[in-house]
């Protein structure tokens, strides 16, 4: 279907481009100096981007339409299968549970923007009224099974991005908040736990890894060339906005800047729009963590401990007849293989207990500091590095098995004159670029562990501090 095609690009940058972390960017900045910062904003986009390009490699090592962190977990770390997942699904739940707080949160906002006569309509600046009528219009997307079937929301989710972009940078160029702009720091810094405490917000902030199997699975094109086009624009265009935002919104009211930018801004209809604009990203948002958190969460209910050489024999890796790219008939039902009931109470699951911790939470800010120094980190280069670290290791069967089916299409496609001494330096140069790329993604899962130790300790000392 061209359609999912066409629909991987907005469903995936809106993923990367959460309302949350593009509205955080100037206060990093402000923490970090405009040097320092646009350089962690970029070098956290190129690790993510590395990431996401280690699970499309990941994802060719399985058949078509099954990729998954609980299939790669079979058959490279099956007993820590569960583990893995139940960090994911943690992960998702806790940021599906934030955003239905932001709706809570801003929607009184958005109605006193609009009317200051509310008399007598007390429950619309109720907080608990917005999050029970929002659930209403989330639970018919987050029933659906298909990530493509989110396209249209997606699209309405990047308007919303594209109006609060041009917000920040209309108001910085108007010039109307210099009366409250404080000192810039260029190539200055706020010291080393300032810096540390915003470390995670930009890093966090590129964190989509959850969904990329299922866009893997359900794009009509999963070429390496496709694939890798889908990530680096989605990257790009993600770096490129919160750089943007950052050194607009930073300069606009300097190191006075709050963590939510839209909220300085003048009491006007355009800021109104603003916020929610906010809520509508959040909202469309709620689902698309939904889908990984339900996948997880089955994934866990269905682990059991296996052998080695139960591992090999259920896991959903190619087998060595097994065409390179299947046919649609080997596709899980239903796109994800979980039964009708299974599917729906799950989701039911999800959505009831949601909907609880939201109701009677107004903040999870410091649950959510600590669940995203190790869900995000782990999903975004921990699991990406140590599952191609390990399925394409030279003494791997499924390494062994996908490297011949790569043998024998380049003899199939090539003429008897062009082999010889031109097709053993691209058979040496292949080797030496699958080798390299093997110890780069070792070094992203430590590069994962290092910042997860330091997001951690820097979440406790802002805690402590503060």
């Amino acid at each position: 279907m061209q359609t999912i095609l066409v629909a991987g690009d907005p469903v995936l940058t809106n993923l990367l481009v959460v309302g949350a972390g593009v509205l955080a960017m100037p206060l990093a900045m402000s923490r970090m100096g405009i040097l320092l910062g646009t350089a962690i904003i970029i070098w956290s986009g190129l690790t993510a981007g590395f990431g996401l390009y280690l699970q499309t490699r990941c994802a060719r090592y399985l058949d078509r339409g099954s990729a998954s962190f609980f299939a790669l977990s079979q058959i490279t770390y099956p007993n820590a299968a569960v583990i893995f997942d139940a960090a994911i699904a943690i992960k998702c739940f806790g940021v599906g549970v934030s955003y239905l707080i932001i709706i809570g949160d801003l929607m009184p906002g958005v109605v006193q923007g609009f009317t200051s006569d509310v008399h007598g309509l007390q429950f619309l600046l109720d907080r608990h009224f917005w999050v029970t009528g929002f659930m209403l219009i989330v639970i018919p997307l987050s029933f659906l099974r298909r990530l493509d079937s989110l396209k249209y929301t997606s699209v309405i989710a990047l308007i919303s991005i594209g109006y609060l972009v041009i917000l920040v940078v209309a108001h910085f160029a108007k010039g109307d908040t210099m009366q409250e702009r404080g000192p810039i720091r260029v190539v200055q810094w706020a010291g080393i736990v300032p810096t540390l405490s915003s470390f995670p917000v930009i890093v966090f902030a590129y964190t989509c890894h959850q969904n990329m199997f299922s866009i893997l699975n359900e794009i009509s094109n999963n070429s390496p060339f496709r694939t890798t086009s889908v990530v680096t624009s989605s990257i790009g265009s993600a770096a490129a906005i919160y750089v943007l935002v950052a050194i607009t919104g930073y300069l606009s009211f300097g190191n006075n800047v709050a963590g939510n930018i839209v909220g300085m801004y003048a009491p006007s209809v355009a800021s109104t729009i603003g916020k929610a604009a906010i809520v509508v990203l959040v909202m469309f948002s709620y689902p698309l963590q939904v889908h990984p958190c339900r996948a997880s969460v089955d994934a866990v209910l269905k682990w059991r401990p296996t052998g080695k050489s139960d591992s090999r024999n259920s896991s959903p890796s190619r087998a060595g007849s097994s065409p390179l790219l299947p046919s649609a008939k080997s596709n899980p039902p239903k796109g994800d293989g979980i039964g009708e009931v299974r599917f729906a109470a799950i989701t039911t699951g999800i959505i009831v207990l949601s909907y609880i911790v939201a109701m009677t939470v107004s903040s999870l800010e410091k649950v959510l500091a600590y669940v995203g120094s190790t869900g995000s980190t782990s999903i975004s280069f921990i699991l990406p590095g140590l599952f191609y670290y390990k399925i394409s290791s030279p003494d791997s069967q499924h390494h062994q098995r996908l490297m011949k089916e790569d043998d024998d299409g380049e003899v199939a496609s090539d003429d008897e004159e062009d082999e010889g001494l031109l097709g053993g330096r691209s058979s040496k140069s292949g080797s030496w670029r699958r080798t390299l790329l093997r110890r780069l993604s070792l070094a992203l899962a430590i590069y994962g562990f290092v910042v997860m130790v330091t997001c951690l300790i820097s979440n406790t000392f802002f805690i402590v501090a503060h």
